[in-house]
């Protein structure tokens, strides 16, 4: 079998994640992908290869972006810590103190911070929408709004898997005055120079991998679509199929996905991106722009919830916005760490204690709720290089 073709850089005390890398097209299906890492804010892995086309005609190249669906909810949490870093928010306080129309339906008390950590207990809408929906933010937002809380806020929490952009970017909207989008690209992604985008222009469409199905290990045991197919009218389905847009062919490949802006679920990066971006978390700063303060960063990587998440009927640990370590799933051995991964395989994340980034991109999806088997080898390969 001839070897999959791989370029970029990779400092000689990481070949270890080379190797890895390298792994991933051998033996663990991998089709076309990226890893970039940052130490002290420099970089020293940015590495890519494989295809962007099962045909394997077509090289991914440095700037080649994918859709890297939940990985999106790392740079809005970013973006609702930023204004609460430039006291225009504040956690602790009602969500109704920005949003007035969100205490409807008993939702008075809900906390900002509960937004962040999944436990508002508004990861689905009861009323089917149909879905055009999906790229309609009032109605999204006006649907969230009058809905009631499946459980009592505040008291457990369930992975807010497509809601989470709309209630938090809804705030970000009413404290800034600007769409998520906008206020991403405007106070991070520009700053940070990041080709990074929520909601990407048509120009941009040309550079972008579609997103490849992966096989699924019988090993693994029950899937959650599977779950989802076994009980359609189920909370945890709903979560995912209301509005029924994401289960459609051709969707996530479609100018209307790429084109709005869903912060919870499509944006679309390079993985030298999602590295650099959280290198600026990772060292506090990067090239003399700051994103958050350091007691922000602190929040960032405290736990907030930990237990049986609701939705995916798993053990889930979240900070305010972000997914922490939990066995079997680590951003490395270092408590403080945090980040997100998204659907697929996708992920970034920080590990300020080591002054470490990493991200890795894909468009071979994996078939894992959490951590994918390649980002794991990954993640094991860099840590032994420190």
């Amino acid at each position: 079998m001839t070897a999959t073709p791989i370029s970029g850089t990779c400092d000689a005390r990481f070949a270890r994640i080379r190797d890895a890398f390298a792994e991933n097209f051998a033996t663990r299906g991998d089709l076309g992908g990226a890893v970039a890492i940052t130490l002290d804010g420099a970089p020293v892995v940015d590495l890519w290869g494989g295809h962007v086309d099962k045909e394997r005609a077509t090289l991914w190249q440095k700037d080649t972006l994918v859709n890297v669906f939940s990985t999106t909810k790392g740079w809005v949490a970013a973006c609702l810590h930023r204004l609460c870093d430039q006291g225009k928010v504040d956690l602790d306080a009602p969500v109704a103190k920005y949003w007035p129309e969100f205490a409807a339906a008993g939702k008075e008390s809900v906390k900002v911070g509960w937004l962040l950590d999944h436990k508002a207990g508004l990861p689905a809408l009861r009323e089917q929408l149909p879905p055009e929906a999906l790229f309609d933010w009032g109605t999204m937002t006006r649907a969230l709004a009058a809905e009631s809380p499946w459980w009592e806020p505040g008291t457990q929490h369930g992975y807010h898997a497509f809601t989470f952009g709309w209630l938090v970017g809804e705030v970000i909207h009413r404290a800034s005055g600007k769409t998520p989008g906008r206020y991403w690209k405007d106070e991070i992604a520009a700053p940070l120079g990041l080709d990074a985008h929520i909601g990407i222009a048509e120009s941009e469409d040309a550079r972008i991998a579609d997103l490849r199905p992966g096989r699924r290990d019988p090993s693994e045991g029950p899937s959650l679509i599977q779950r989802i197919m076994d009980e359609p009218t189920s909370m945890t389905a709903r979560a995912f199929t209301n509005p029924p847009t994401l289960v459609m062919p051709g969707v996530t490949s479609s100018r209307a996905w790429r084109g709005a802006e869903l912060p919870s679920v499509n944006g679309h990066a390079t993985a030298s991106a999602l590295a650099r971006f959280y290198g600026a978390l990772a060292c506090g700063e990067l090239d003399g722009v700051r994103v958050l303060s350091p007691e922000t960063i602190e929040v960032c990587g405290r736990e907030r919830s930990y237990g049986e998440d609701a939705i995916l009927g798993v053990t889930t640990r979240f900070s305010a916005g972000y997914m922490l370590s939990q066995p079997g799933n680590t951003f490395g051995p270092n408590e403080g760490s945090f980040g997100h991964p998204g659907a697929g395989g996708s992920v970034g994340f920080a590990d300020p204690k080591a002054r470490l980034s990493f991200g890795y991109t894909t468009c071979r999806m994996g078939t894992q709720i959490l951590l994918d088997p390649r980002v794991t080898a990954l993640i094991e390969a860099t840590y032994t290089c420190l």
